[in-house]
């Protein structure tokens, strides 16, 4: 298969760029979805011509209001510095077009949220992104970011990769750019969608339903603007039992009493947290090999991700 690119911070995969000289490796990152994905690192602090090692600094709120980014030493201010560099590379993301984007957590230039905002007595002063990762969000802001450290939640790491490899075949989808093209993404999707939100999943059918006799270019435009906030409402037990027993639907007329009363039991036992959504997805692939069932078979939901990532082992 061809490796998504996907943006992530330089540190992450292992490359000695931090202020203090080191690295910040993610096993997982680098070595589980790195197999999957082309990384293009990123380190905002180096590129913008910062040395390593360097003074470590923070975000600091000024009288005013602005937020500067300064050395917590000397005091240095190198906003000007860091914000020239960010002008000038984040519109160039675009002919890279990324599929996602994987942050460092908490740092001052690229943390996506809760980083520290300081005062100028060193005292805490609220919390926000880093200079990079909230430019990079405001410009691209379809794009799935997360940070490292969320990746470690089961849901939340489930959720981003998920998002990652819906928009890779909206690509896909766009590339081809015909109704024929949006009509069967949208169909594949139908019970991904369903799991995250069922009001958002009509919405987005309207679309495909009137999208004859329209620009095509709007209609896409229109139906990534929905997908990929539909795709960012993280997907519940209890949204995960209906999409579970309405696959299920597909099969009421062809199993026994018994195996019926088996798989309800273990979508049961998946909304109760007893075993992960993995389980009642396994028995339903199973299923729709064995009966041969062509919708089920077309639906992203039972295989979403490379069985390699665990996506569902877990949640």
């Amino acid at each position: 298969m061809t490796r998504i690119r996907m943006g992530i911070s330089a540190c992450l995969l292992g490359e000695q760029v931090r202020y203090d000289g080191q690295h910040k490796l993610d096993p997982f990152l680098r070595d589980t979805l790195g197999r999957f994905v082309e990384w293009v690192p990123f380190c905002p602090e180096v590129a913008c011509g910062l040395p390593v090692p360097r003074e470590s600094m923070h975000l600091e709120r000024q009288a005013d209001g602005a937020v500067r980014l300064v050395t917590t030493r000397t005091r240095r201010d190198v906003t000007g510095q860091m914000q020239a560099w960010i002008e000038h590379a984040v519109p160039q993301l675009a002919a890279l077009d990324l599929r996602g984007f994987v942050f460092k957590s908490r740092s001052p230039s690229s943390g996506m949220r809760g980083v520290k905002i300081y005062n100028a007595k060193g005292m805490p002063d609220g919390s926000g992104a880093g200079l990079f990762a909230a430019a990079v969000m405001a410009r691209y802001p379809l794009l799935p970011v997360e940070d490292e450290g969320r990746l470690h939640d089961p849901a939340l790491r489930e959720n981003f990769i998920g998002r990652v490899f819906v928009l890779d075949r909206w690509r896909a989808c766009e590339t081809e750019g015909t109704l024929a093209a949006l009509v069967g993404f949208h169909t594949r999707h139908k019970l991904t969608l369903m799991s995250h939100s069922p009001a958002r999943l009509r919405e987005l059918g309207r679309i495909v339903a009137a999208a004859k006799g329209h620009p095509p270019q709007a209609v896409r435009a229109d139906y990534l603007a929905r997908l990929m906030p539909t795709l960012a409402l993280l997907a519940t037990p209890a949204k995960q039992t209906n999409v579970l027993q309405h696959a299920m639907g597909y099969f009421k007329e062809r199993l026994g009493a018994a195996e019926k009363a088996d798989l309800l039991a273990l979508i049961d036992a998946y909304r109760l947290g007893q075993v992960p959504l993995i389980a009642p997805v396994a028995v339903l692939r199973h299923l729709v090999a064995r009966f041969d069932e062509p919708y089920l078979r077309a639906q992203v939901y039972l295989d979403p991700a490379p069985a390699e990532l665990m996506l569902l082992n877990h949640v």
